[in-house]
């Protein structure tokens, strides 16, 4: 009887499931993508990604999904939650946390080289960020406009 107890817990142990968490920030927005096996859904903040309704964000989204090829995104399902920014920000960060969790969930090289040569930004992060407003202005730059004459 003890004996097969340690290989029901020895089978359990080996179908363990691999979860790939990673981030992707842009500007101010914050995307967290958690990766698992699956059958290629995807959902954004619980919205499936076929149907967001801002197309532009929704076609930079998917960049890293159609760079990956059938093979990965057919294998996986990626749930991210994005808060944060404005919705190209959100956009932008939500591809950098997918490029990013494919990339660590697949270990591929060949998928790393083609994501740096398609958008160096896509796994590396985009450094600008928004200038601070000053005293005594209106924005970061603009003064008040003088009329003396």
């Amino acid at each position: 009887m003890s004996s097969s107890t340690p290989s029901k817990v020895d089978a359990s142990k080996s179908r363990q499931l691999k979860v790939v968490i990673e981030i992707g920030k842009r500007k101010t927005a914050v995307a967290r993508a958690t990766i698992t096996p699956g059958s290629g859904r995807v959902w954004v903040n619980d919205i499936p990604i076929e149907i967001f309704p801002i197309e532009l964000a929704r076609i930079k989204m998917m960049e890293p999904l159609l760079l990956a090829g059938d093979i990965i995104r057919k294998s996986v399902d990626i749930s991210v939650k994005v808060s944060g920014g404005g919705y190209m920000a959100q956009a932008e960060a939500v591809r950098m946390a997918i490029a990013r969790g494919l990339v660590r969930f697949t270990g591929s090289e060949e998928l790393k080289q083609i994501f740096r040569e398609y958008a160096r930004y896509m796994l590396s992060g985009d450094p600008r960020q928004t200038e601070p407003e000053k005293w005594m202005r209106y924005s970061a730059r603009r003064w008040r406009q003088k009329s003396y004459r």
